[in-house]
């Protein structure tokens, strides 16, 4: 059988037929302020900047809109600075929906100061901002719209996780979870709930106390026997854990340039794969021809790739 970039029918087709199902993604929206500078500033030094660049950031947004970009039907349920709501705009061009991001008139945006040295080398200092105002009232109105089968996910960049994972589970949809930036207090989240559970080999390490991949996928196995993993493994690949089923897929060997939102758009790619019913192995193989992609381009957003873009590369390996 052709697997669907060999096939005469495009991936397009199948979510125009209407097999895949929407996201209800609950993430951050971040501001990137960056500098680029000589070296890190000192304390009490005056530093001047070389050049600056105010970029749509956050493991949320870049979700998004890669789940857009690999043509989900993607909800984005945040909020932001009222003055910076022209930034979501830049989501919507993308085609992200964002009918369920609040603009705040009273909370900056959840923002990051990113200071660059001539090596490449980064300092960041993080602010959560609207980040951290998701509400009990606005979980449940955004999600009041979801329908069956319809899925939830959420990163570690903003509150009320707890409440999200809680409501979604009791409307029995679907719920994907990258506990990124991983925190000690993932632990004592409902993750038993979860449809399926994302980290990397650093966030599985620090949640099951391994470091070893095998006794990593052992030990999620055991603590969660009915929730789906995807560990990510960088250069080395992606392993996909159901129950007694593993599927490993190699990553692509490129020239990277700038690994910012690999992970993101892997996520993204690999879940509108997924819920669209294609095979574990060829949405790996998707979501990592995606990965690849957006390394070989600089900045977040505008590396993530298009179906065309992935499907091309494919059919050139």
């Amino acid at each position: 059988m052709a697997t669907f970039w060999e096939a005469p029918f495009h991936f397009k087709h199948l979510i125009v037929q209407g097999i895949t199902m929407a996201v209800f993604n609950f993430g951050s929206i971040n501001i990137d302020h960056v500098y680029s500078v000589p070296h890190f500033v000192q304390p009490g030094e005056t530093l001047s900047s070389s050049n600056y660049q105010s970029i749509l950031g956050g493991k949320g947004a870049n979700q998004s809109v890669a789940l857009a970009k690999a043509s989900s039907q993607v909800f984005h349920v945040g909020a932001i600075g009222a003055s910076d709501r022209g930034f979501t705009e830049q989501m919507k061009e993308a085609g992200v929906n964002c009918d369920f991001i609040r603009k705040m008139s009273d909370i900056a945006s959840g923002h990051a100061i990113i200071q660059v040295t001539p090596d490449a080398e980064n300092s960041i200092i993080l602010f959560g901002g609207a980040n951290q105002t998701i509400s009990n009232e606005h979980i449940v109105s955004a999600l009041a719209e979801a329908k069956p089968n319809d899925w939830v996910l959420l990163q570690n960049e903003t509150n009320a996780i707890e409440k999200i994972i809680e409501e979604a589970h009791k409307r029995n949809l679907n719920i994907a979870f990258n506990p990124a930036p991983m925190t000690a207090s993932v632990k004592q989240l409902p993750l038993n709930k979860l449809t399926l559970l994302i980290v990397n080999e650093v966030e599985a390490e620090q949640l099951t106390g391994e470091s070893d991949v095998e006794a990593i996928k052992v030990s999620l196995k055991s603590s969660y026997p009915t929730t789906k993993i995807l560990l990510t493994l960088g250069k080395a690949g992606v392993w996909f854990v159901e129950g007694g089923v593993e599927e490993f897929c190699a990553a692509f060997k490129v020239d990277a340039i700038d690994t910012t939102a690999a992970g993101d758009t892997f996520i993204g790619f690999f879940l509108a794969a997924y819920q669209s019913n294609m095979a574990i192995a060829e949405a790996l193989k998707y979501a990592c021809a995606a990965s690849a992609l957006a390394v070989m381009k600089s900045g977040a957003g505008p590396s993530i790739p298009s179906v065309d873009q992935v499907t091309a590369f494919l059919q050139a390996q």
